[in-house]
Formats: C-alpha cells, sequence, structure tokens
C-alpha cells in the first residue's frame, strides 16, 4: 500500500506501524495483519501473488520479500517520482483488461508490477546484501523460518549451518543485539500468536505444532512471554477485532 495523503495506521505481526504520506507499507505472505479505521488516509493498493514473479526477478527481490524486512518502506527521494508513475501505469494497465491480448495483458502487469517492486528494494530500511564471510546470520534466519518447529536450540541450528555455536551466538547478536535462543523463542511465539487469533487453534493444537511436549509447558512458555495465558490472549484478540 502507498500512502499519498495523510497517515495510515495498521497491525503487522502485532506491532502497530504508522505510515506517512510518501511511505510504503508492505505485508509479506504468513504475515497476521490488523485493520485500523483508514481515516482521511489515501493510497494505492497492490495485491499479488508471490509467485507473479520471474524466478531472476524473485532472487534479486529476495532481501525485501524476506520474512523479517521491515513492513515501512521509505523510498530515496530521487526514487519517489519513478515509482508514483510506475505505480499509475500499473492500475491503468490492470483497467485494461480487453484493450489488448491476454498474454501480453498478463506480461505487461507483471514487467510493471516487478519494475515496482525492485525500485522499492531500493530503498534504504532494506538491510544491504551480508558482506563476505557474513552470511551466518541471514542463513541462520533461513533455516529458523523452515525448521523453528522442530529444532529450538542454538546447537542445532549450528550444527545444521555447520558452524560452532559461538559464531551463530556472536552473528546473531552482531545484527539483533539477542542472544540466538532469544531469536528462536521469538519466532515461535509469533507463530502461536498468529495461530491462536488468524487461524482459531486452540493452545492444545499450538503446543503439538510448535513441538512443546507437554500443552503445559507451552502454557507457561506464552504467560511468561506475553502476560496472557493462550486462551485469554485469543480472546483478547477476538474481542478487539469487533
Amino acid at each position: 500500500m502507498h500512502v499519498t495523503e495523510g497517515e495510515f495506521v495498521h497491525d503487522v505481526d502485532y506491532v502497530t506501524q504508522t505510515v506517512a504520506a510518501g511511505q510504503w507499507l508492505w505485508v509479506r505472505p504468513g504475515h497476521a495483519q490488523s485493520w485500523h479505521p483508514p481515516g482521511p488516509a489515501l493510497g494505492q493498493l497492490i495485491l499479488f501473488e508471490p509467485d507473479v514473479l520471474s524466478p531472476d526477478v524473485a532472487q534479486l527481490l529476495a532481501r525485501v520479500t524476506a520474512h523479517e524486512a521491515p513492513p515501512v518502506l521509505t523510498p530515496h527521494a530521487q526514487d519517489a517520482a519513478g515509482l508514483q508513475q510506475t505505480v499509475h501505469q500499473l492500475l491503468d494497465e490492470h483497467r485494461a483488461l480487453g484493450r489488448r491480448q491476454l498474454n501480453v495483458h498478463h506480461a505487461l502487469r507483471r514487467s510493471l508490477l516487478e519494475t515496482l517492486l525492485l525500485r522499492l528494494a531500493n530503498s534504504p530500511d532494506v538491510a544491504p546484501p551480508a558482506a563476505s564471510g557474513g552470511n551466518t546470520y541471514p542463513q541462520f534466519v533461513d533455516a529458523l523460518e523452515l525448521r523453528f518447529r522442530e529444532l529450538h536450540h542454538a546447537s542445532e541450528y549450528a550444527r545444521l549451518l555447520g558452524c560452532s555455536v559461538r559464531t551463530l551466538s556472536r552473528a546473531t547478536h552482531e545484527a539483533t543485539g539477542k542472544r540466538t535462543r532469544e531469536v528462536i523463542d521469538e519466532r515461535r511465539l509469533l507463530e502461536a500468536r498468529r495461530l491462536l487469533t488468524s487461524a482459531g487453534w486452540d493452545a492444545n493444537a499450538v503446543a503439538v505444532h510448535l513441538g512443546f511436549s507437554d500443552p503445559a509447558n507451552f502454557g507457561r512458555f506464552f504467560r511468561t512471554r506475553v502476560g496472557l495465558t493462550p486462551a485469554s490472549f485469543a480472546a483478547r484478540e477476538a474481542e478487539s477485532s469487533d
């Protein structure tokens, strides 16, 4: 979503984001979101599925489509006019269904979308590519996203990545200021919150899904970090969304 006037408030993974005029909100697949009243804000909303991107472009966009990429992007001032022009061209082509051959219409829409996203990927909010030898943390994040349900300890990820626990701990702390175990627990907690609210699962099902040996252990894990039992949290979120 590109905000052109006013401010737009939106919750992404239980964090409230304020998007000002000229900024972009990007909610990636799998992220929980909650809408606030839009108020006087105006802008353009673009919805697309990840597999619409060509493989080469998807690879170039990996940093900005990543799970941990920032939801609010502030492009460089010199890119603003080009981004706005591309948005108008994309919306115009979307409305042009029937004016040209269908395969040409789809190719144009994809090309314009990819142009837009590649320009957004140049935003200063997006982390630069890892320097040579600095790939441990990005590799850990990728592994965590795939294996957080079954691997819960730093030693397991270090073994998976072929490095020492000390190397992984140092890379994680340099990137986040946190311990590796904290990052692992935060990812499990985020998934628990998503499943308890967006998916409507009960605490027992979430505990099994996240690899807890006992639902009571999951309850303690959740209550310690959120201050509520899983059931109380789900009830609060359901009430606030009504």
